[in-house]
């Protein structure tokens, strides 16, 4: 079990860039796949970015060439990098972790608003 908490969100103005921290309460070298999910009021959770124990990063559409998901092993932390930010890129952001097949873990989520 791993218990997750998210950091670093807040409010940008469009263009703008924000980095969101993921810090997990054990080992993260273990955890097959790490990642963020975004949800809006309304509407279903969805996939933003992953991070495999192999390097192997995966991301939705509409964030590729503008977001980088990284995860450092040593502190135990997964990081979610937002660049070029638009105001349909306001969400709750949700960090998650998958031993196998998930994700089976989720944090609490943190607010990131963009403001046009």
């Amino acid at each position: 079990q791993v218990q997750l908490v998210e950091s670093g969100g807040g409010l940008v103005q469009a263009g703008g860039s924000l980095t969101l921290s993921c810090a997990a309460s054990r080992n993260i070298f273990t955890i097959k796949t790490m990642g963020w999910y975004r949800q809006v009021p309304g509407k279903q959770r969805e996939l933003v970015a992953t991070t495999t124990r192999g390097g192997t990063t995966n991301y939705a559409d509409f964030v590729k060439g503008r977001f980088t998901v990284s995860r450092v092993n040593a502190n135990n932390t997964v990081y979610l990098r937002m660049n070029t930010l638009k105001p349909e890129d306001t969400a709750v952001y949700y960090c998650t972790a998958a031993y196998m097949i998930g994700p089976n873990y989720w944090g609490q989520g943190t607010q990131v608003t963009v403001s046009s």
